[in-house]
């Protein structure tokens, strides 16, 4: 087959839709099968298997800012691509995101009538989306361009259900496993001596990071060693954090620039618990299932997205979120219990092998594969109707 992925967002700026379409592509391509990413870029990419289409801009949404394409004239080169490649499946992530997706359901038929349309909806927000409350009406016309509809999750199906009613396939994000649990891994060097709960990814409010420093903040004051490593990108809400730490004189609070994929697994390593307390707007918890298949054991607010990968008590610690003090409690109780987080450790392994790109890669494709053939057979159903009627007419 000849595979288009469809990213809305800035390539150039690493993310989590972006780090799915980018896997995706290499596991298909793997199975054999010719694949295209399409999305913008603020520059040339020197991949040859990603067309860059229209220059991105940075959008406020969900708690967090977007790149994406907004120029309507991207339509032509939208066009004029899927004119030239020829696709047999499109396959768009966020669908119904301005602009470039929007652009490629409106012309992906008209480029090819026998296309395979699918749509991924990989988000959640909590109170809901403007964009699909004002815009449903005429967001509803690219909608039914779709043949196939996925969610990454239950609460992402669940969310975009309400405004787009249908049937939504759940197969959720992937994750190379194997990476993850690599046994020959030397911890990162510089944590030694003390016990450490790690913290990865952004500084944004949604994510809890004030929460988690303020439980640290209890946790320390029962037991000195122990030490809370911040690892994530620059940005004026994490310099934000870092200067509220050096005023209030807080002790044992390590914060780490953003660092390459392959060394993030080594701060597993030197780590004894994984905390994840984000307030909301989490569709699945991609850093949870990082630090499973890292045998890092878990503790995560208890949100729709990160209860549909943890279990309570079985492969990780759910705690109500926005509570500092049931935080706290929970990592105090979680780092004097050794058994529990081998327990945990243990069960959280067993569980993230669902999520492995092999597995998740074949279930994309069974689905690809599922829709052609109904396509075919509507095909040849209405083939049957049409010379039914030529050879009964009078």
């Amino acid at each position: 087959m000849k595979i288009a992925l469809v990213s809305p967002y800035d390539w150039d700026v690493p993310g989590g839709v972006n780090t799915h379409v980018a896997e995706l592509s290499k596991h298909l391509r793997a199975r054999g099968h010719e694949v295209k990413v399409l999305a913008p870029a603020a520059r040339d990419v020197d991949d040859p298997h990603v067309i860059t289409i229209g220059r991105p801009w940075p959008v406020a949404a969900s708690g967090s800012v977007v790149r994406i394409a907004l120029d309507p004239r991207v339509g032509r080169r939208v066009k004029q691509v899927l004119t030239q490649e020829q696709f047999d499946v499109v396959h768009v992530h966020e669908p119904l995101m301005p602009v470039l997706a929007i652009h490629v359901l409106r012309h992906s038929r008209t480029a090819n009538p026998r296309v395979v349309n699918v749509g991924t909806f990989h988000a959640t927000k909590d109170g809901g989306n403007r964009l699909y409350s004002y815009g449903r009406r005429v967001l509803k016309r690219w909608f039914r361009e779709l043949d196939g509809k996925i969610t990454v999750s239950p609460p992402a199906g669940q969310y975009v259900e309400q405004y787009f009613h249908g049937y939504y396939n759940i197969i959720p994000n992937g994750l190379d496993v194997a990476h993850w649990s690599q046994r020959n891994v030397v911890p990162m060097p510089g944590f030694e001596g003390t016990t450490n709960i790690l913290y990865t990814g952004r500084a944004e409010k949604r994510k809890g990071l004030a929460v988690l420093i303020r439980a640290f903040g209890m946790v320390n004051a029962r037991n000195p060693e122990t030490r809370l490593i911040i690892v994530g990108p620059d940005s004026r809400a994490r310099r934000r954090y870092e200067a509220w730490v050096a005023r209030s004189g807080r002790r044992g609070i390590i914060f780490v620039p953003q660092q390459p994929y392959e060394d993030l697994v080594r701060f597993h390593r030197a780590s004894t618990v994984f905390c994840s307390p984000a307030l909301g707007n989490e569709s699945q918890g991609y850093v949870l299932m990082e630090a499973m298949a890292a045998g890092t054991p878990v503790i995560a607010s208890n949100i729709d997205g990160y209860a549909s990968v943890i279990t309570h008590g079985l492969d990780g610690l759910l705690v109500r979120p926005n509570d500092a003090m049931a935080l706290a409690d929970a990592l105090t109780a979680l780092l004097g219990d050794p058994k529990l987080r081998a327990a945990l450790a243990a069960a959280g392994r067993r569980k993230v092998e669902e999520y492995s790109w092999p597995r998740v890669a074949q279930q994309v494709l069974s689905y690809y594969e599922r829709l052609r053939d109904q396509q075919e057979t509507v095909e040849a159903s209405r083939r049957l109707a049409l010379r039914h009627t030529l050879t009964t007419a009078p």
